[in-house]
């Protein structure tokens, strides 16, 4: 086991590497970028609301991992002028835990809910009425003498985030009023990111260097954000401190990210499937078996982004690379078998 004091340092690593993430992230709706119709939709949205002096409708947010949906839940809550108040659905295991959260909800207040899709049944049904009604039903007593006694609460937006909005049943989507699916962003928007972010973190990346690292990026903020980070490090030790187009290609190349972005677990995944499978179909049970991956890994990170590219087809039989993919890896496609009549 580790010492107390290697423990300790460990964690303040992960908290430092937190905070400097946290400090990056967008306040107001004016500084986030991006999302250009989700943003002049919400912003709407938000101004009636506060107009109305209401709550603000539901908000489901869905998409792959690191566009924004936790961000955008806060810049809602700062755009509001209310308080947050955070869970995820792994975290809910049992009635209570939720209904205590619910019933502490100031007025309008803002309830985000990440990994909603992950909710237990018995738990997502607390919050039927809760979103419908602003009523929860509380049993009191115990047996043939309990009863039901409902509970009001004050009127709250909750904001539900997924990467997987297909597992979302129909009776919770349905008592959303605002459902926004998050898209990968465009290269221009990733390079104001990481000049936006370079400049909040003090560090010194020029124009070429930028798109360099925003081109990588997978069409993801969190993405640029991290290599924006390991670039600097690259830099500081061996290129004094400043990012340019040269050093960028250096850093990234240690990081094994290549020209499109796909790291060593995408060219894994991808050369499993055409040299092990053949290119396929194979099944998500397998690769994973393969790769020693978590199934919902490679589903939610890895997959959306390759086939953005191109480069892989889900079908019923199994996952299958594209042509697109042997070149790309520089690998002869194989020949379609000729049948003999």
């Amino acid at each position: 086991m580790p010492r107390a004091s290697e423990r300790i340092v460990s964690g303040q690593a992960f908290d430092e590497d937190a905070r400097i993430e946290a400090s990056v992230r967008p306040k107001r709706m004016a500084d986030f970028i991006g999302q250009s119709r989700v943003k002049e939709n919400i912003e709407i949205a938000v101004a009636a609301a506060r107009t109305r002096g209401e709550a603000l409708d539901h908000v489901l947010l869905y998409g792959p991992p690191g566009l924004g949906k936790t961000t955008l839940a806060q810049i809602l809550a700062n755009e509001l002028g209310v308080t947050i108040k955070t869970s995820s659905g792994p975290l809910l295991e049992r009635k209570g835990d939720l209904t205590a959260i619910l019933t502490s909800l100031e007025l309008r207040e803002v309830f985000f809910l990440d990994e909603i899709h992950r909710l237990l049944p018995a738990i997502e049904e607390i919050l039927y009425p809760a979103m419908e009604d602003y009523r929860i039903d509380l049993v009191i007593g115990q047996g043939p003498g309990a009863r039901i006694h409902p509970f009001k609460l004050n009127k709250f937006t909750l904001v539900g985030a997924t990467t997987r909005a297909g597992l979302i049943t129909a009776p919770l989507r349905s008592r959303f009023g605002i459902v926004h699916r998050l898209d990968f962003y465009t290269p221009g928007d990733l390079v104001e990111i990481v000049h936006r972010s370079a400049k909040i973190l003090g560090i010194q990346v020029d124009d070429a260097g930028a798109r360099e690292i925003a081109r990588r990026s997978r069409g993801t903020p969190r993405v640029a954000n991290r290599l924006l980070r390991r670039a600097r490090d690259y830099a500081e030790v061996r290129a004094k401190g400043h990012i340019t187009l040269e050093v960028a290609r250096e850093a990234l190349k240690m990081l094994g990210v290549d020209e499109h972005g796909l790291d060593e677990v995408d060219r894994n995944l991808m050369l499993t499937i055409i040299q092990k499978y053949a290119g396929g179909p194979v099944g998500l049970n397998t690769i994973a078996a393969s790769l020693s991956e978590e199934e919902d890994a490679i589903e939610e990170i890895y997959e959306p982004y390759l086939m953005q590219l191109g480069l892989l087809d889900r079908t019923q039989r199994g996952r299958v690379a594209t042509a697109l993919a042997y070149k790309h890896f520089g690998i002869e496609a194989p020949r379609p078998q000729q049948h003999l009549f």
